[in-house]
């Protein structure tokens, strides 16, 4: 360094009256700025007490461009005629650097930025890392206002807030923040320390700040953070294609710039995972997502299959089971990058600022469902082995979540088969009413229920509905509704009255809750079922119910109504009787029998939802299966909370050219007359050609009536759209077909009866039984 020393002349006032070339270069003043002026506003520092003799001492000036300087100054006295001093000279050279101090080395050569500001937030001092944080030396800052040293952004802003509020409270301070710095590429973590620097006095003259790069640990919370929320926002519906929007939506942008997932076929499907395979991969893009409106990096669609190569991030992380990381610059990184342009190559000028690839598998429970690709485009840095912790950490949960979501599909599918398969698909032919159903599985996670409808064709043109509802949900409560749904058709075919049917039924359930848990409360495997028949001839409708809600019934002058009845116990709870009530209903009159699906639920009043049920039922429909869509879009909730059955079912009658009776005396005298009568009435009806079968049925069943029964006895032949003979007499003893030995004089008359009609039976009646037979009136 040059060599320089100043000269310069001060009158007896301090006024500068002379002013060398030297002083100029050491204190950036010209001549003209500086003779003429105090020498106090020259000064950095307030000299202390000055002697009236020549001295030699450090003097600190304030440079022109407002930094202080130091300078070894020499002043001799000019002595006036009286001998007094008149001004003085001085000479002025810049001081040698002092040896720094131990203090003074370890704050040049501290690991973090430290600063000190005077109160007017200009540098006074700055230690190596902070000039090179600053990116200039510290010759270039001393003395300068900090904002005039940075850009006015708003964490520069932020900065300088701070420092005068330090400066002007006296009260220290601590904050991070998320910045730039002018030397540096890329944003950083700061955690800034400020404290005010005092005087002996307590006057603040300065700030002083230290400041350390805390990116990593910054870092480190945020990928803590995004785990956190990960477990929140993650999984909260059942549904696969929901769950992996899910976790697009988390990672984008704070973790990548583009994220995809893609899934093996099988999981979307029923099926059990296939061996693995080397090679190859084929995934099916089910949810991806950018920081760019539309998401323009894709070179995949939505639902469409891609083959990834061997080398391929996706084909990798797959194989090796782990997180697999690419950089730019990477052969693996360029073969993909390129194959990915080739195959949408409209996205490829969004794709070529790419500069790191990070790919997880997703893996839950040992098996490998697919794979989370992340893609950092703006984010200048690159995927680093934290990274890939934090990724496979997250894609575990995230893949625990799909494979719930899996198995929830799987098992609602296999339970909806199941249902499906026990519902009646095709409801039988039968004259007594006109039906049409719905039913609605759950949307519910708690999967589907175990509700049930039937509609069992019985003798003598009657016809049985149910309707019921098996207590819980999934596979567990279908395999439940379907043992009752056929124990409802078995104990139907014994033809029990609705109430001694449901008694049957209430014992079965106890039954199958004692045999499938020792430990289980029967309650909670109950179900409840309404059970009616309804008689075309006597236009009678028969219904007891099992803890299920009431039908509503709609006579054909429009008025509607809730049948009233008493509601016996839920199924299995045993020891109560069951009530049956008994209507005469006029023909075309609807009975709705549905589950409470329909009418109940958490926030719904049940009073106004069944009046919503009347209402719906009286609207104009062109048909019955019309009405049974205006009931549901009416009535039924926009996300149903339990399963919904219906079924609606409009009378017919028989009327009285399609039955007759005869009441027959006990004696086999009479046995031709009733023959007679029955032909007769066959000519009547047309139906000549079933007379010769009919004559032996009445025969048979007449004889044996007389024989074995007990009077009254009566006979009835009803025309629907088969011809069914009836002989109905006082005893309850049922009969049974039974082969007749080579000698004997009788017991063939069932087994004839058996073999020349469709088929036959016998029902208990309050004063007796009635055995029935049919025969089938379509030409053969």
């Amino acid at each position: 360094m040059e060599h320089v020393v100043a000269a310069a002349v001060i009158d007896a006032r301090g006024i500068v009256t002379g002013w060398s070339e030297g002083a100029r270069l050491l204190t950036g003043h010209a001549a003209a700025e500086a003779v003429g002026q105090a020498v106090t506003g020259l000064l950095a520092e307030e000299l202390t007490r000055v002697p009236g003799r020549a001295w030699t001492r450090p003097v600190v000036v304030r440079h022109r461009d407002g930094r202080p300087v130091t300078l070894t100054v020499t002043a001799c006295p000019v002595l006036g005629p009286d001998g007094e001093p008149c001004g003085w000279t001085l000479t002025a050279e810049r001081s040698a650097a002092p040896e720094p101090t131990l203090a003074e080395r370890a704050f040049q050569q501290a690991s973090m930025s430290m600063s000190v500001f005077d109160p007017r937030q200009r540098y006074l001092r700055l230690n190596e890392v902070a000039c090179k944080v600053m990116g200039v030396p510290e010759e270039a800052l001393l003395s300068r206002h900090f904002p005039d040293t940075v850009q006015e952004e708003e964490h520069s802003l932020g900065f300088d807030w701070h420092l005068r509020h330090v400066a002007e409270t006296g009260r220290p301070i601590r904050y991070e923040s998320w910045t730039g710095a002018p030397s540096l590429n890329r944003e950083h973590a700061w955690t800034t320390e400020m404290w005010p620097v005092r005087e002996p006095s307590g006057e603040v003259v300065g700030v002083a700040l230290a400041s350390f790069d805390s990116t990593e640990q910054y870092l480190a919370r945020q990928r803590l953070t995004l785990l956190n929320e990960a477990a929140a926002s993650i999984g909260t519906t059942l549904d696969m294609v929901r769950t992996t929007e899910e976790v697009v939506d988390l990672l984008v942008p704070r973790f990548a710039d583009f994220v995809s997932v893609d899934l093996l076929d099988w999981v979307l499907g029923a099926d059990e995972p296939p061996p693995a395979r080397e090679g190859e991969v084929v995934l099916r893009r089910v949810a991806h997502g950018s920081a760019h409106e539309g998401t323009p990096e894709a070179a995949v669609r939505l639902g469409e299959t891609d083959v990834h190569p061997p080398f391929s991030p996706p084909a990798r992380a797959l194989r090796e089971g782990r997180a697999v990381r690419i950089q730019a610059g990477e052969p693996d990184f360029m073969l993909w990058l390129a194959e990915r342009n080739a195959r949408a190559p409209e996205g490829s000028r969004h794709r070529s600022g790419v500069h790191s690839v990070i790919s997880v598998p997703l893996r839950a429970r040992g098996t490998t469902l697919g794979v989370l690709v992340g893609v950092r485009i703006a984010n200048v840095d690159d995927y680093e082995a934290d990274d890939a912790v934090f990724a496979e950490e997250l894609a575990s949960r995230a893949a625990v979540c799909i494979d719930n979501a899996r198995r929830f599909a799987r098992e609602r599918t296999t339970a909806l088969a199941l249902q499906h398969s026990l519902l009646p698909r095709g409801l039988p032919g039968q004259a007594a009413v006109e039906v049409a159903h719905r039913y609605l599985p759950s949307g519910s996670t708690a999967g589907i229920g175990g509700d049930w409808f039937d509609v069992i064709p019985l003798p003598g043109s009657r016809v049985a509905l149910v309707v019921g509802d098996v207590v819980g949900h999934g596979i567990p409560s279908t395999a439940t509704m379907g043992r009752l749904c056929m124990a409802v058709r078995t104990l139907a075919d014994v033809d029990l009255p609705p109430d001694e049917l449901l008694t049957h039924l209430d014992d079965l359930v106890t039954h199958l809750a004692a045999y499938d848990d020792a430990g289980e409360d029967v309650a909670e495997l109950g179900a409840t079922c309404l059970y009616a028949v309804y008689d075309p001839v006597s236009r009678c409708l028969t219904l007891a119910a099992a803890g299920h809600p009431a039908p509503a019934l709609v006579l054909p002058d429009g008025t509607a109504q809730l049948v009233r009845m008493t509601p016996g116990p839920p199924l299995g709870v045993g020891g109560l009787p069951f009530e049956a009530v008994e209507l005469e209903l006029p023909e075309g009159a609807v009975v709705a029998l549905y589950t409470d699906g329909l009418i109940e639920d958490r926030d719904r009043d049940i009073d106004r939802a069944t009046g919503e049920l009347c209402s719906a039922l009286t609207a104009p429909a062109a048909s019955l299966d019309a009405l049974c869509d205006t009931v549901l879009k009416a009535v039924l909730p926009e996300e149903p909370g339990d399963d919904v059955a219906l079924l609606l079912a409009r009378t017919r009658a028989l009327g009285a050219d399609q039955v007759a009776t005869w009441d027959i005396e006990p004696d086999p005298a009479h046995v031709a007359a009733a023959r007679q009568a029955a032909t007769e009435q066959l000519t009547a009806w047309g139906l000549e050609e079933a007379a010769f079968v009919t004559e032996l049925v009445v025969s048979e069943l007449v004889t044996n009536a007389i024989r074995y029964g007990a009077p009254p006895i009566r006979l009835r032949l009803i025309r629907d759209r088969s011809l069914i003979c009836e002989v109905s007499d006082g005893s309850s003893t049922s009969p049974h077909l039974r082969r007749a030995h080579a000698f004997d004089e009788g017991g063939r008359g069932l087994l004839l009866v058996a073999q020349l009609t469709q088929r036959w039976g016998s029902r208990q009646t309050d004063r007796g039984k009635t055995i029935w037979a049919e025969q089938s009136l379509e030409p053969e």
